[in-house]
């Protein structure tokens, strides 16, 4: 018998407490709540044959992009088909069943075009949203998160459950498509409505950094603690935002406790945290700030990912870990590694490998030999194609720092203007402390560009 769940979608999940716990995951899930798999697993607990719960669990751990996950995603899928088998679903869930069978054969935008079906019949479904959103991030697809969104909204009135998610996730689709203003409203309003949409509170963070306005970020975080601390790792992204304001404002010694405190306080191996702790401690680096032995743990974790290979956003910031770390051997594996996978791989993540990672890679290996000349060429190559690395504009940023500053220390100028020019126009035409530095540097190109020590 079909139930309907808080969001009024229609479920075969079975009578009983699994639909109270069903809905209690969605809404952990759109908030990033750390309890979004404990009310999964009371869902699966109380019906074992809910095909949408095994998919959807599927779904979550190729998210998590950690190759030894997919062997457990595909048991989700077997278990989901099978579920499907014993009682049908709907046809609104079966396209979840085959997002994840998509996702599992290599076409993570094959997956994103079942859910987009979903949406064409069910556009109040914030389930099929939210992860379609999630996927196109991976893709860095900022044009079809936001179109999605986009075409959704007027199904979210002001009844629906979801709508400060779903104007959450509007926010950070402006913001990734240069809409700044409008960005930082939707944001704010998310909130107003939903107080835990931490992506939302992170999508008005983003504005900031873009507008190089970190002071107006640091007042906008400021007591709004609660809309993150409750999530899963999630919350250390938003930390991690705090200390590149308090970086673009010189303040390191506050970066640096960020970063010991909270940032990386607990040494997990998530392809996310790591990319949170390597990118700023690049970004330090790059300031001429020493950041100790900070780099050692980063690298000792890096080096047990080499062979990884779900996503080239995850590959290259364990690279920049390994050559923090000056972990030679294993920086030249993991190279040697993505550019066979770019050149020998199936699917979509292979095409990422190939193009913006082989260059990509090149050019941070070279970075971390002093090889600047190598460096520039490599990563100047791969900024053309670097939104297919998936990720933010901030994030993605690091390499661009690190473009610019190969460009000036192999001496060519002109080049690495034309590029910090491209950056500022990105952000409004807006110059943060580092494009203000670097801009010094290219007038008077005498003096000499700090070399982080060997």
């Amino acid at each position: 018998m079909t139930q309907f769940d808080g969001f009024g979608q229609p479920t075969t999940i079975s009578a009983g407490p699994g639909l109270d716990h069903w809905t209690e995951t969605q809404m952990a899930f759109l908030a990033h709540g750390a309890t979004t798999p404990d009310h999964l697993a009371k869902t699966l607990d109380a019906d074992p044959h809910f095909a949408l719960a095994h998919a959807v669990k599927g779904l979550f751990l190729i998210l998590l992009g950690r190759r030894e996950l997919i062997e457990t995603a595909q048991e989700a899928a077997d278990k989901a088909r099978a579920a499907d088998q014993t009682r049908p679903v709907t046809p609104r869930e079966r396209a979840f069943l085959d997002a994840l069978d998509a996702w599992l054969g290599g076409q993570p935008s094959k997956a994103v075009g079942h859910l987009d079906q979903v949406l064409l019949s069910n556009p109040s479904d914030p389930l099929a949203m939210k992860i379609g959103h999630a996927i196109r991030f991976v893709l860095g697809d900022a044009q079809g998160m936001r179109r999605q969104v986009e075409q959704v909204m007027p199904a979210y009135g002001d009844d629906h459950a979801a709508r400060g998610y779903l104007m959450g996730c509007h926010a950070f689709a402006l913001e990734e498509t240069g809409e700044y203003g409008r960005a930082a409203a939707s944001g704010s309003a998310a909130l107003e409505i939903s107080p835990d949409d931490a992506w939302g509170l992170h999508a008005v963070a983003h504005v900031y950094d873009m507008l190089a306005e970190p002071t107006k970020g640091l007042q906008w975080l400021q007591g709004r603690e609660a809309a993150w601390t409750h999530c899963n790792n999630f919350r250390y992204h938003v930390w991690w935002h705090k200390a590149l304001m308090h970086l673009d404002l010189g303040q390191t010694d506050m970066v640096l406790d960020l970063y010991d405190t909270l940032i990386r306080a607990d040494k997990t191996d998530d392809y996310r945290d790591i990319s949170n702790a390597t990118s700023l401690l690049m970004r330090l680096e790059l300031e001429g700030v020493d950041v100790g032995t900070r780099w050692d743990e980063l690298a000792d974790t890096s080096a047990a990912r080499t062979d990884d290979g779900s996503l080239i956003f995850a590959d290259l910031h364990y690279l920049l870990a390994l050559i923090g770390g000056r972990r030679e051997e294993a920086t030249a594996k993991l190279v040697a590694r993505i550019t066979d996978d770019g050149a020998n791989g199936q699917g979509e993540a292979a095409m990422r490998m190939a193009n913006p990672g082989a260059a990509a890679a090149m050019g941070l290996e070279a970075f971390g030999e002093g090889d600047y000349a190598t460096a520039f060429n490599g990563l100047s190559r791969a900024r053309k194609h670097m939104q297919l690395a998936g990720g933010s504009h901030a994030q993605r940023d690091v390499f661009e720092r690190l473009t610019i500053d190969a460009g000036l220390r192999a001496g060519r100028m002109a080049e690495a203007k034309v590029i910090l020019d491209e950056r500022s126009a990105k952000r409004a035409g807006r110059d943060d402390t580092f494009a203000r530095t670097r801009r010094e540097m290219i007038g008077n190109s005498s003096a000499p560009l700090r070399v982080p020590a060997e």
